[in-house]
């Protein structure tokens, strides 16, 4: 491959990986892989100048902006990026040169914290805009909503100055992280795959309730723009800022030699494992403004400033044991367990393994020795396996096909790679099952949250879902523990739950939580069997003579039904006095049999739940996505890419009026 070919190559590699990073906030590779990517191609528009494109992503400072969060604002001050070194003496090259430049230069060495960068603008000391970096030369996009609903950000100043404008890192502390991603597990969405990710995906949500319970952070660190006050060094406009209560980086060292610079990166990277958050390098900067205004910048970077990326450290250590847990959507995790390293300043004995297809990659058994490593993050992963010390007595791990936590059979999910256990009953999965059967798209029941489900299983009132119309027989102990609140909360509560035995009996087949039947293949079960004592009893050919009902969920129904305790639990919910029939009429008029429809953009005379109905009541089906067996588009106005696949497709387009016509009586 020539010279020029490569250099195209790591462009297209390089713009993939940064709109993945920037735009999408779900990078595939990490920032050290990213930025030898990088360094490769400024090494070559260096030697080669006369092949250097000027639509180089080395000449651009991040993503684009973009409309998620809120409008698009034009910058005061450009929210430029930091040039990257990886060495030593790129460090001390940094430093002689500004050494040379000025006279007597102070450098500040401080974290570089892995985040999304966020500038504030203050007026008056109050709080008027928030906006994030966008392409960090003009625009950059409004979450001035979201940014209130971060604790750390100062809304109103002890001094009132004219203007201040202020630019620092939005990030999760790794407790907190955790924390959003069992939510997101018991939920049953998908989790984030590290805490800048998040922090970035938060702080773009159109909703700022999100971004308040998500508990994001932030640490200012550096002075944009300031009127009614001057200051001399970016350490005095730290000790401003804390007064201010501003929260700004943590344990910064002011350095006059290479040298030190150098001591003060290396004592940050040897403390980062104890921090509460992530940190992927150090920052050296000038530490006096007139210093900084002197050297000046580039269109990407400053030149007074330079961030030194540490690069992973890795370690062999022996596999003695893998061990399976089972979440709370029934995934089953393997992780393994080898004798306890030192990375990045802690120890570590445990690396997930993810699934079978991963573990099939490395190829990897109990006994293997193998190469751990931290990249920028706090969690250790496994890299390889060194086959050459592999013991004689040797397997490759298989996940078993039983779960280990209720002994049932589990499958694997094609589409994640993932292995599942599936029984609804798995105690693993409480939690989770509750949260579903309580859910708006089954039991509905009203103002359930899942913290209350989860304080009521730990203390022993939720064992199963036929446990919560038993609850009103605690009402004194609920109200006396405080488990839901006071008296009114607590019967509040027990009022909805008692509402929700009338539901119609697809709600409680949705809540059982059996896999492959949501709620639309439910309302056709029902509408088909009538009741659940027909559907229990129901045979595999007659299941599949519904609607959208083939043999893989006709088995799974099959397999529900057969268990004897989950025949106990359909026993104790008509003993509680829950309908067991499907209410909605017979129908008579069939016109959309056999069809599909799909529902986008706004509707003037009705919702898209109304809509839905009158489709159902037809005998139709109402799906999410277009598809080449979605037979109408109902398209209301702006109507975005739904529309535009259908057109593709040969969909036909409805219009409001055109849908109307078809369900006159």
């Amino acid at each position: 491959m020539d010279v020029k070919q490569r250099m195209d190559e790591l462009m297209a590699q390089i713009a993939y990986h940064s709109n993945r990073y920037y735009n999408e906030d779900n990078p595939e590779i990490s920032d050290y892989e990213y930025d030898l990517l990088m360094r490769e191609l400024k090494e070559l528009e260096q030697t080669h100048p006369d092949l250097s494109s000027e639509d180089s992503p080395t000449k651009k400072v991040g993503g684009t902006a973009k409309r998620q969060a809120g409008v698009l604002v034009r910058h005061n001050v450009p929210m430029l990026s930091l040039l990257d070194v990886f060495s030593k003496e790129e460090v001390l090259k940094f430093v002689e040169e500004m050494q040379e430049q000025l006279e007597d230069p102070e450098f500040v060495v401080e974290y570089k914290i892995d985040g999304l960068s966020m500038s504030l603008r203050y007026e008056d000391g109050a709080l008027q805009l928030a906006e994030t970096r966008g392409d960090g030369i003009n625009f950059g996009e409004d979450v001035t909503e979201n940014a209130k609903a971060i604790s750390d950000v100062k809304q109103n100043l002890n001094d009132k100055l004219p203007y201040l404008e202020v630019r620092g890192e939005v990030y999760m502390k790794n407790e907190d992280f955790a924390s959003v991603n069992e939510r997101q597990e018991l939920l049953g969405k998908k989790a984030f795959s590290n805490p800048r990710n998040c922090a970035a995906g938060t702080l773009r949500q159109l909703d700022a309730s999100i971004t308040k319970e998500r508990k994001l952070s932030m640490f200012v660190f550096n002075i944009q723009q300031v009127r009614g006050m001057t200051f001399q060094t970016h350490t005095e406009g730290y000790a401003f800022l804390k007064k201010q209560g501003i929260p700004v980086i943590d344990d910064y060292r002011i350095c006059k030699t290479g040298e030190e610079v150098w001591e003060a990166i290396e004592a940050i990277g040897a403390g980062r494992g104890g921090l509460s958050y992530d940190i992927d390098g150090a920052v050296v900067k000038l530490n006096r403004y007139s210093d900084r205004e002197q050297v000046g910048a580039t269109s990407k970077a400053p030149r007074w400033a330079i961030a030194y990326k540490y690069p992973p450290e890795e370690k062999e250590s022996v596999v003695r044991e893998i061990e399976l847990s089972v979440g709370r959507t029934g995934r089953i995790t393997p992780t393994a367990t080898f004798d306890p390293i030192r990375l990045c300043g802690t120890s570590v004995s445990r690396a997930t393994l993810h699934n079978q297809d991963f573990i099939n990659e490395l190829d990897l058994g109990i006994g293997d020795t193998v190469v751990v490593y931290k990249s920028g993050e706090i969690i250790p992963k496994i890299r390889q396996v060194k086959k050459e010390k592999r013991p004689k007595e040797w397997a490759r791990f298989q996940i078993p096909d039983v779960c280990p936590a209720c002994g049932e059979k589990t499958v694997k999910d094609s589409d994640t790679a993932d292995t599942k256990c599936v029984n609804p009953g798995c105690p693993a999965q409480l939690t989770r099952n509750m949260i579903h059967f309580v859910g708006r798209n089954a039991m509905d029941i009203k103002g359930f949250g899942a913290v209350y489900i989860e304080d009521l299983i730990q203390k022993g009132y939720i064992g199963s879902a036929a446990d919560i119309y038993d609850l009103k027989e605690h009402r004194d102990a609920l109200i006396e523990e405080g488990i839901i609140g006071k008296e009114k909360n607590t019967d509040k509560l027990l009022h909805a739950i008692e509402a929700s035995k009338g539901n119609d009996a697809y709600r409680l087949l949705t809540g059982l939580g059996i896999p492959n039947v949501g709620q639309a293949a439910a309302k056709s079960i029902l509408r088909t069997f009538r009741n659940f004592d027909a559907l229990m009893d129901a045979s595999m050919e007659r299941l599949q003579e519904v609607d959208d009902i083939g043999e893989v969920s006709a088995d799974c129904i099959r397999r529900f039904f057969d268990r004897e305790d989950n025949r106990r639990l359909m026993q104790r919910f008509k003993e509680a006095g829950l309908n067991l029939e499907c209410l909605e009429q017979e129908r008579e008029d069939l016109r959309f049999s056999g069809k599909t429809f799909v529902i986008t953009g706004t509707l003037s005379s009705m919702d898209r739940k109304e809509a839905a109905a009158r489709i159902e009541a037809f005998g139709g089906k109402v799906t999410g996505s277009v598809s080449g067996k979605t037979d109408y588009l109902l398209a209301g106005e702006r109507a975005g890419s739904k529309l535009a696949k259908a057109q593709s497709l040969g969909v036909t387009v409805l219009s409001e009026e055109d849908f109307k016509k078809m369900t006159e009586a």
